[in-house]
């Protein structure tokens, strides 16, 4: 039997590269868990606050609905009533002026303290994992740059730890891919990993530049920039790595296209030093370039 698919088109980003997937599966119950913790605070913290006056709106009519549910009510202002006791209810803080008085409003509470405490184990849970979850605080470079080094022409790119304590076991990568035309006829699109001087790092603590030498076998080699835009080219730049205060793997990564890459430039010196022989790094000039003559 075939499953029939839904035509529904579905966004998903990469970087600055938007994919729109039609005709796969839309929703599964299963996303709602990695659509929350993808979030921003903000918006989390908005959709929590949405959803607790909600419930409690929700409750606040079911109790409304029997006029002597609930005892010990102003009388003046019973919705409201019935809303303030929804919220005490909810959180299981029970101040005891308000309470059931009739089976209706018994039933009613059972089940919204139910609710509470799914609610509050849920969002308890959900909260921890956002606050958990480490995070590879990685600045990259907004260019890359493409400029003789040593003599010979490099791809560079600057990445920089902004976290207050050395990533170890850094793993650094960068992917090269472009459109290339096939004997049958179109294009293909093709995808190279580019040879950097160094690629893993047993301590990553501050700032540094990845270098790809463009030489004959470099996929890079001949490249200009209008050849690169004729081909769609796109770069992708990863760090992968250890957080020593959690011991856990974090990873980061940041895509480019050609518009973001310059020619005859390289990064500014950001490494200085004190008298004391201490180093210094400017990230403020992170992202700076400089003609190369």
């Amino acid at each position: 039997m075939r499953m029939k698919r839904n035509p529904a088109a579905v966004s998903v980003r990469s970087g600055q590269v938007e994919f729109v997937k039609v005709n796969t599966d839309v929703w599964r119950w299963r996303d709602v868990y990695r659509w929350l913790l993808s979030l921003r605070w903000p918006q989390f913290a908005a959709l929590v606050a949405t959803l607790y006056l909600a419930l409690n709106f929700l409750f606040a009519t079911l109790y409304s609905l029997q006029k002597d549910s609930i005892a010990g009510s102003t009388g003046g202002h019973w919705f409201f009533d019935c809303f303030f006791f929804s919220v005490q209810t909810l959180a299981t803080v029970g101040y005891g002026h308000m309470y059931p008085q009739t089976l209706y409003g018994h039933i009613v509470t059972t089940i919204e303290i139910m609710s509470g405490l799914f609610l509050l184990a849920v969002m308890a849970g959900l909260i921890f994992v956002r606050f958990s979850r480490p995070i590879a605080r990685v600045a990259f470079s907004r260019s890359i740059v493409i400029a003789p080094l040593n003599g010979k022409p490099t791809l560079m790119v600057r990445i920089g730890n902004e976290n207050h304590h050395s990533m170890v076991e850094a793993e650094f990568r960068i992917m090269f891919s472009r459109d290339e035309p096939l004997i049958e006829g179109g294009d293909f699109r093709y995808f190279y990993n580019l040879k950097l001087h160094f690629d893993r790092l047993t301590v990553f603590s501050a700032a540094l530049t990845l270098r790809h030498v463009i030489d004959e076998k470099s996929p890079l080699h001949g490249a200009t920039a209008e050849s690169l835009e004729a081909v769609r080219a796109l770069l992708f730049v990863s760090v992968v790595g250890i957080d020593p205060v959690i011991a856990a793997a974090v990873q980061t990564q940041r895509d480019y296209t050609w518009r973001d890459i310059q020619f005859g430039y390289r990064f500014v010196e950001i490494y200085g030093q004190y008298d004391d022989g201490k180093l210094t790094v400017d990230y403020g000039r992170l992202h700076d370039t400089e003609p190369v003559s």
